[in-house]
């Protein structure tokens, strides 16, 4: 039987930490949407921002403090007045405000403020104090502690603590730690540190080393009562710690985990896709919890075990996680009413407005393949959102020439700010040429770093994924897009790539001017 102690605070920082994934950044709608989501999930700290980061950043935090309704509003701050004053300003307006400042402390990192370590430690008990004076819940954390001295690590836990932090938050920046130093590192300060006994330890885990969730879960057994993670183990390099897996380690493995949490586990699956939509990045198949495979099962063996009884390979039910089985077939006899059902088992709700545009697609995709599977409709929904933004440029038509002789032609008409241009270009191959032609209707100095393409279900009429990635001038943005003709989906793809390209550059740069660019017409 758990108790009180044993209640372990969930910390979501999908929308800061997450959102720095290169490539990732999410709209200022496509945020509250996602707040609202973890909201009503149950967790109990959204960090929502680094509201000195840019006026979108700050806007986001503050809509987001005013609209929540349950979950601490938390923001970032470096360890300074000006940025601490300004995440205040953002966090205010939330029934539970928190304020989380920061410094590196670790020999790699205290080189960044070229500040010597009676510096630092004179900066932490200042801006501390300073944080404490606005909000009573504040957040400190020791960057890089991991890789921090012991003795200097203790220190400056005690100046926070002392200063008037209440969670004190030991972050693994670089993901350089193991399980066994991890607990071992919680429980010490816990054990050594004046004071410790008063305040909130929390653990945040980076995946460089495959180890976030099992260094998180050994930090909950030194000791610590937080855990800072994302959805889908979205973040900067190999991402953060999964909420998915942390929350579903503890419920599944209570006998050895005894800690509860007051996340409703029925809506993982709801968030993860959406999370995936609107950032760009695909869920590996094999993800824990999340993954396209994780209930599925192909082997005799397994699949014999199964019908028998479903413990035999599923440590959990898929209804655990949000997932539904149905015998709902979908087609081009489907109707609404089953659209709808069908949606909602894969975590839509959808406004009748959303359900009639879904559906014309819907019947358009039906009438190309014999059967629409859920995966099928999974990509539907998110090429659905990539489109609902009001983009700049949009595809309106597209015919390719390809073949064994070259070159390979795309004629190709583009909707720019509400008007038709159009061009026929060559290229080495239908999507070259494709690309080649979007490139001569809107020129840009975007470089194209990936470009992938994934089958969504099996056989000839299956419906494509392409991801595309392209980079400008320090700026990383994703697109996707799903069609069965893949050349029509990486054409989307594209064009919605250079959509969040131009979304990322009046964001890092609101002054400049967005048309710096001349459009071709050679109709």
């Amino acid at each position: 039987m758990t108790t009180e102690k044993d209640r372990v605070l969930i910390f979501d920082t999908t929308l800061r930490d997450g959102e720095q994934s290169p490539g990732a950044t999410m709209s200022h709608s496509e945020k509250l949407e996602i707040a609202e989501m973890l909201d009503d999930m149950g967790v109990d700290i959204i960090e929502a921002g680094f509201p000195i980061a840019s006026e979108g950043d700050f806007e986001a935090v503050s809509d987001i403090a005013k609209l929540a309704k349950n979950a601490v509003i938390c923001g970032l701050a470096r360890a300074n007045f000006k940025d601490i004053d300004r995440c205040w300003d953002a966090v205010r307006h939330a029934k539970r405000p928190r304020i989380h400042t920061f410094i590196g402390t670790s020999p790699q990192h205290r080189m960044i403020p070229n500040l010597t370590m009676d510096e630092m430690a004179e900066r932490i008990h200042e801006t501390v104090t300073h944080a404490r004076n606005l909000c009573d819940n504040v957040q400190w954390s020791p960057m890089d502690a991991t890789r921090t001295e012991w003795d200097y690590l203790a220190r400056v836990v005690e100046i926070a603590i002392k200063a008037g932090a209440t969670t004190i938050n030991i972050p693994d920046t670089v993901g350089y730690t193991a399980p066994v130093e991890s607990a071992d590192l919680i429980r010490r300060l816990i054990t050594e540190v004046p004071g410790a006994e008063d305040v909130i330890f929390a653990t945040h885990c980076h995946n460089d080393l495959g180890m976030a969730t099992a260094n998180s879960l050994a930090a909950v057994a030194g000791g610590a009562r937080q855990i800072e993670c994302t959805i889908n183990g979205l973040g900067e390099r190999a991402g953060n710690t999964a909420l998915e897996e942390v929350v579903m380690a503890m419920k599944v493995r209570g006998d050895i985990l005894p800690y509860r949490t007051e996340i409703d586990t029925t809506k993982i699956m709801a968030i993860s896709r959406r999370v995936s939509t609107v950032s760009g990045f695909v869920v590996q198949p094999n993800k824990a919890i999340v993954g396209k495979n994780a209930f599925a099962h192909e082997s005799g063996i397994h699949q014999d075990g199964m019908l028998k009884s479903a413990d035999t390979f599923e440590i959990m039910r898929p209804e655990d996680v949000g997932l539904k089985e149905t015998a709902i077939v979908m087609g081009k006899h489907s109707g609404r009413a089953a659209l709808r059902s069908k949606l909602k088992d894969l975590g839509y709700e959808l406004a009748d407005n959303q359900l009639n545009d879904v559906f014309i697609r819907f019947k358009a995709l039906a009438d190309r393949k014999k059967e629409v599977f859920e995966d099928d409709l999974l990509a539907l929904m998110r090429d659905q959102a990539s489109g609902e933004h009001h983009d700049r440029i949009q595809v309106k038509f597209l015919r390719v020439i390809c073949g064994t002789e070259a070159p390979q032609s795309a004629d190709l008409i583009l909707e720019i700010d509400g008007k038709d241009h159009r061009t026929t270009a060559q290229g080495d191959g239908p999507v070259d040429a494709t690309f080649n032609a979007v490139k001569t209707l809107f020129p840009h100095r975007a470089h194209l770093q990936l470009y992938q393409v994934h089958a969504v279900t099996e056989g000839t009429d299956a419906q494509a994924t392409v991801s595309v990635r392209m980079e400008e001038e320090g700026r990383i943005a994703t697109g996707q897009s799903a069609d069965t003709d893949t050349v029509v989906a990486s054409a989307k793809a594209y064009v919605n790539a250079l959509n969040r390209l131009l979304v990322r550059r009046e964001k890092s740069d609101p002054d400049a001017d967005v048309k710096t660019v001349s459009y071709k017409d050679s109709a």
